[in-house]
């Protein structure tokens, strides 16, 4: 007959081992769990100081205006104060309390079917970015109350940015993922290391940080330095002049058509060829470079349309 001694001893080994194997899991399942972000920081930054450069002279003096009201929540508002920081303040807030309402409509998930599975008749969700971007235009148009519309100003910097993301307006259907792949969320692909070797990061995540080609962010999502920006838009606007016809600059509130062009560029060249566990050639990322690019320099020069036309110079 066992010890009282040895009958601890067994049950706290097997309570350890439990706990143990609880806490491996949790770490997969967190590994696992990508968060749907749009662009990272630095994407969203080359966008507001494309999009600030042209404000003609009242918009420029609404926007320092509104911005510097200090809306809740006040310990992120206060390091945000300015155009190109506010554009990663959506992001900075959506997981915090009073602002959960905010996470769906970063995005808008057009389902599309590569195998024939039948779409879900739920997506797109009715909170969506399009539907937030014809709101928070409205207030900023015509609220009395400057709170309200120093955040509608805030989430429309961001939302721009987010709509010209490929990954936020589509997500792919399959036997694998019934219910849509998030945007590329669920789909894990192998990309080259800083250093050498390879790593296996989400599809949307890669695209997020503009295939690694925009100013990178510091730990726990900290936004990159200011200083990094103005060499990064530089090269986006040199490749992608402000001459393109299918800017449309003429239409600043096609928020449709711009969700649009980001579902047809999701479905070819994101989504091309491109399955979990796929490895990323050369080839891709230098035409998914091109295409980040040319989409934040359109989100750049489509936000400085709109913020103009809400407030005309004459």
């Amino acid at each position: 007959m066992k010890s009282t001694e040895e009958i601890v001893k067994n049950f706290l080994g097997r309570a350890l081992m439990k706990a143990a194997a609880s806490a491996v899991l949790l770490s997969l399942m967190l590994m696992n769990c990508t968060p749907l972000y749009g662009w990272g920081a630095g994407g969203h930054m080359i966008v507001a100081f494309i999009a600030f450069q042209r404000l003609n002279p009242r918009a420029k003096a609404q926007v320092k205006t509104l911005l510097a009201l200090p809306i809740k929540p006040s310990n992120v508002t206060s390091k945000s104060k300015d155009f190109v920081n506010a554009s990663h303040w959506a992001d900075d807030v959506k997981k915090l309390p009073g602002f959960e309402f905010s996470g769906d409509l970063h995005f808008i998930d057009f389902p599309f079917a590569t195998d024939g599975t039948k779409l879900p008749t739920d997506l797109p969700k009715p909170d969506n970015i399009v539907v937030a971007l014809d709101k928070y235009v409205g207030i900023l148009k015509t609220s009395t109350s400057k709170t309200a519309r120093a955040q509608a100003l805030r989430f429309i910097i961001h939302f721009v940015g987010d709509i010209h993301q490929p990954l936020h307006c589509a997500t792919r259907v399959d036997a694998h993922h019934p219910e849509g792949d998030r945007g590329g969320n669920l789909v894990s692909v192998i990309v080259p290391k800083g250093k050498g070797g390879t790593e296996s990061v989400a599809l949307h995540s890669y695209w997020d940080d503009g295939l690694r080609a925009f100013p990178k962010s510091g730990p726990n999502f900290t936004p990159p330095p200011l200083s990094s920006i103005p060499a990064a838009a530089a090269k986006v606007k040199q490749d992608n002049p402000d001459t393109d016809p299918a800017l449309n600059l003429n239409q600043p509130f096609d928020f449709k058509g711009w969700a649009n062009e980001s579902e047809a560029l999701a479905k070819d060249p994101v989504y091309k060829d491109v399955q979990n566990g796929t490895h990323v050639s050369s080839e891709y990322s230098t035409q998914g470079i091109e295409v980040a690019r040319r989409r934040v320099a359109f989100a750049g020069y489509r936000l400085a349309a709109l913020l103009n036309a809400i407030w005309p110079e004459h």
